[in-house]
């Protein structure tokens, strides 16, 4: 059997929400409640389990990889909502998209801020 990652836990202060955003502004399924946790399944078979934490939430980092067209839906969304958005993981050029390796990427921070990222190709591909 080939090892592959199922899920990681999201720590938000209200997961609900955040599942939520997630699943909206990626245009995926509602969030499955199960348990304590809202999940939020990606194509491939992995779920971002969100989950209610009453401390304080450190910031994590999470990146997808989309296609072109996924990328303009995204964000388009991302605009349209009016989602503070970046094109470097520390948040130092605002309102602008990278380029990095012949791809487009965005950071963006969730209703917890963690540091979410789309980009259309994987870093250190060339182009």
């Amino acid at each position: 059997m080939a090892i592959q990652l199922n899920h990681t836990i999201v720590w938000a202060k209200d997961g609900r929400a955040s599942a939520n955003f997630l699943a909206g502004l990626f245009d995926l399924p509602s969030p499955k409640h199960w348990g304590h946790f809202y999940m939020v399944e990606v194509s491939n078979d992995i779920t971002l389990d969100y989950s209610d934490y009453d401390g304080e939430v450190q910031s994590q980092h999470y990146a997808f990889l989309v296609s072109e067209d996924e990328f303009d839906q995204i964000f388009g969304r991302i605009q349209a909502q009016g989602v503070t958005h970046w094109a470097d993981p520390g948040h130092h050029q605002p309102g602008r998209i990278n380029t990095r390796d012949g791809g487009r990427g965005v950071y963006f921070e969730d209703p917890n801020g963690h540091n979410m990222e789309i980009i259309t190709r994987p870093y250190g591909s060339g182009g």
